[in-house]
C-alpha cells in the first residue's frame, strides 16, 4: 500500500516533464490524479501512461478563472475533496530587459504567478484538513540568469507565497511547501533553450559544474514532491527544497 492510498491529488501542467512524472508517481503511491495542461493530445498520452484508473485529464490554462473553475468541478464531482495539489504548471523563455515586451511580461506572471495564486484559491474549498499544497519554483529565483529575468522574478514569487500561505492556512493543518528544481532533463526545456543542440550543451556545462555531474531527472523532482505530499514530511512548512545536484548550493 502507498503512502497515499485513497488520497486525491492535482497535479497542473501533468501531461510532461516533472508534471508527468509527479502525477505518475503520485499514483503509483495510491492517489488518484486529476492532471491539467493546455494540449489535449499530450494529455491523452499521460493518461495512457499513467492509467486511466488512476487518472483523470481536464484540458485547460491555468491563467484561464473558466479552466480552474472546470477542473475543480471534477474533482468536487468525485466527491473526496482534494488531498494534494501540485501546482507546477508555469511558462519561461529567454528574453533580456531591453527585448522585454508588455505581451512576454504578461504572459509569464499571468501563467506563473496569477495562475498559481488563483489554482490555490479556488482550490480551498475542496482541501482537505491536513492537505499539502507544494509548489514549483526554480533555482533561476536565486541565480540570476541572464535574460531569464520575468521567469526568475515569476519564480521568486511563487517561492515567497509558499510561506505567506503557510500562514494563511496553517488553521486548518494545510502545509504549504515549495521545490526549486534545477537543469531538469524534459521537453519543456529543450524548447526553452531552443533546441536539442543547446541542450546537449547545456548537459556537459552542468556535467561540469554540478556535484552530481550530470542534468537532472523528472523522477528525482518527483519523488521529493510525494515526500512533500505525504505525512513523513509532517514537521516541513513553508519550506523550499532545491533539486538541484547541489548546484546552487555548494
Amino acid at each position: 500500500m502507498g503512502q497515499l492510498e485513497g488520497r486525491t491529488a492535482v497535479v497542473t501542467g501533468g501531461s510532461t516533464g516533472i508534471g508527468l512524472a509527479t502525477a505518475a508517481r503520485l499514483a503509483d503511491e495510491g492517489a488518484h490524479v486529476f492532471i491539467t495542461g493546455r494540449r489535449k493530445t499530450e494529455l491523452d498520452a499521460a493518461i495512457e501512461t499513467i492509467g486511466a484508473s488512476r487518472a483523470t485529464a481536464v484540458a485547460g490554462d491555468i491563467s484561464e478563472a473558466a479552466d480552474l473553475d472546470r477542473l475543480y468541478d471534477a474533482v468536487r464531482a468525485r466527491g473526496q475533496g482534494l488531498d494534494v495539489l501540485v501546482a507546477n504548471a508555469a511558462v519561461g523563455t529567454f528574453v533580456t530587459l531591453e527585448q522585454t515586451t508588455e505581451d512576454h511580461f504578461d504572459q509569464t506572471f499571468g501563467v506563473n504567478v496569477r495562475g498559481t495564486v488563483f489554482t490555490v484559491q479556488k482550490a480551498l474549498p475542496l482541501l482537505n484538513d491536513g492537505a499539502s499544497v507544494i509548489l514549483t519554483s526554480s533555482t533561476a529565483a536565486d541565480n540570476g540568469t541572464e535574460a531569464f529575468g520575468a521567469y526568475a522574478a515569476s519564480k521568486a514569487a511563487v517561492r515567497s507565497f509558499a510561506r505567506t500561505w503557510s500562514n494563511e492556512l496553517k488553521g486548518r493543518g494545510i502545509r504549504v511547501n515549495a521545490v526549486s528544481p534545477g537543469g531538469v532533463e524534459t521537453p519543456g526545456l529543450a524548447n526553452i533553450l531552443g533546441g536539442e543542440e543547446t541542450l546537449s550543451a547545456v548537459k556537459e556545462n552542468v556535467a561540469a559544474t554540478v556535484a552530481k555531474g550530470r542534468i537532472g531527472r523528472p523522477e528525482e523532482v518527483a519523488a521529493v514532491v510525494a515526500f512533500l505530499a505525504s505525512g513523513q514530511s509532517s514537521y516541513i512548512v513553508g519550506a523550499n527544497i532545491y533539486v538541484d545536484g547541489g548546484q546552487n548550493q555548494i
